[in-house]
């Protein structure tokens, strides 16, 4: 009997670790460190009376996602690990550039898609490079391709290439978004000024 005790005993023990190893297998990952961009403001002086729609932004899928790209070589991505974008990049671009549009006060209206302006111009964007590249020294890059579309005929009425840097201040995540924010602050104010003096 006092062998069996012991057999229950040993098996017990047998069946608390491997119920300790399911509830290890099975427990969730740690949160995602979850960040968004920021929309700067632009001082302008002139108003038009135009309206304006911010097209949802075309990107290659690696930066169409909620991955936060890293570029350690001009071949080769990595994603930020431990992070994540709030949404899909393509879809907070659009917004806080829109934003920044009507934090400018330079339109007669800004919208996005389905919020029922009578529009004259479209802005449609590629988003060609929004990463942290760590070779060489750490810095973000931030190439935005914008073109402004005439709603009334098709026609595209100007396009240009909008490109911003900024170097990663401090070390983690954080530090790596932030200088994503600040490049892309730079780049949103540039396409602001720039459409405001072709429309």
């Amino acid at each position: 009997m006092k062998s069996v005790r012991g057999l229950k005993s040993v098996g017990a023990v047998a069946l608390l670790f491997a119920l300790s190893g399911c509830a290890a297998l099975g427990a969730k990952p740690a949160p995602l460190d979850t960040f968004e961009l920021s929309a700067p403001s632009v001082e302008m002086h002139a108003h038009s009376r135009r309206q304006i729609l911010i097209a949802q932004p075309s990107a290659l899928k690696a930066l169409d996602s909620q991955n936060i790209v890293i570029r350690p070589s001009d071949q080769s991505i990595q994603f930020l690990k431990g992070a994540q974008w709030a949404d899909r990049l393509p879809v907070i671009v659009q917004a806080r550039l829109a934003e920044t549009f009507q934090r400018s006060g330079s339109f007669a209206g800004v919208g996005k898609p389905g919020e029922g302006l009578a529009i004259d111009y479209q802005i449609i964007v590629e988003v060609r490079s929004f990463e942290v590249r760590v070779n060489g020294g750490e810095h973000a890059d931030v190439d935005l391709f914008v073109r402004i579309l005439n709603d009334r005929n098709g026609e595209v009425r100007a396009s240009k290439n909008f490109t911003a840097t900024a170097p990663v201040s401090g070390h983690g995540n954080a530090a790596y978004v932030g200088a994503l924010d600040a490049a892309f602050g730079d780049a949103a104010k540039d396409i602001v000024r720039w459409t405001d003096s072709v429309i």
